[in-house]
């Protein structure tokens, strides 16, 4: 005889809180970067965080983290947030049980409105040097960080992350610190030429833009092929 089964009937413990993170990486032509901003909260309070907010009942969360990175970046004709995992530790908030249900973005640094870095004392740090963060955000970045390599992989992301003309320097220096690796330069752009990715601008980099070599050959991403890429995905791999 099979031992019965009791499903657990214990009244709801609804003493429990809601918050969502936001990792903005951006990119200035030769590494990527995380967005940081001091906490206005105890018992963290001025220690660096994740831009983040407390949910209500009525918080959707994909809205609510469209809502906190307009906020920030201003409104954008195309973004590109997903979700992560949720961060439950027990003990991971000193004041009570928090849920973390972070959200990731990816935003061209040249996009931002500067008044808010003073504003709400905004900062980037290199993904390679993110200091110390209050909660459990270094995680969250970490793990973000690997969602990231992953997407990097399968989808062509610098139409989030580049200018509209970039040099290939600057398109090897983005999938590099992406991805945490080298890679041959001869390698590389031949791989890039065996797509219809980009194309070819027929002018020369003046060089003040971060990470562009003066006289390098500028381009600019094909719309058509990348709207194709973003659905279907691709193996760039090296």
């Amino acid at each position: 005889m099979s031992k019965e089964v009791s499903y657990p009937q214990d009244e709801p413990n609804f003493n429990v809180a809601l918050a969502l993170s936001l990792v903005i990486f951006g990119f200035d032509g030769i590494e990527f970067q995380v967005l940081t901003v001091p906490s206005s909260y105890s018992p963290f309070k001025g220690a660096l965080i994740l831009p983040s907010k407390y949910l209500t009942e009525k918080d959707e969360l994909l809205l609510s983290a469209r809502k906190l990175f307009e906020g920030i970046v201003g409104e954008q004709n195309e973004i590109t947030i997903e979700q992560l995992r949720a961060f439950g530790g027990v003990y991971r908030h000193p004041n009570g049980r928090v849920v973390n249900v972070p959200h990731y973005a990816l935003v061209k640094k040249v996009d931002f409105r500067n008044s808010k870095w003073l504003e709400f004392g905004l900062k980037w740090y290199p993904v390679k040097m993110v200091p110390d963060l209050a909660y459990d955000h270094n995680e969250v970045v970490e793990y973000a960080l690997e969602r990231l390599k992953r997407r990097v992989k399968r989808r062509p992301v610098g139409f989030h992350l580049l200018s509209e003309e970039f040099t290939l320097g600057q398109l090897q220096n983005l999938y590099e610190s992406a991805l945490g690796k080298k890679f041959d330069r001869r390698n590389f752009r031949k791989k890039l030429f065996n797509t219809t990715l980009i194309i070819d601008l027929e002018k020369a980099a003046d060089g003040i833009e971060k990470g562009q070599k003066k006289g390098s050959k500028l381009y600019k991403f094909n719309s058509a092929e990348y709207d194709k890429m973003k659905i279907q995905g691709y193996d760039f791999l090296f």
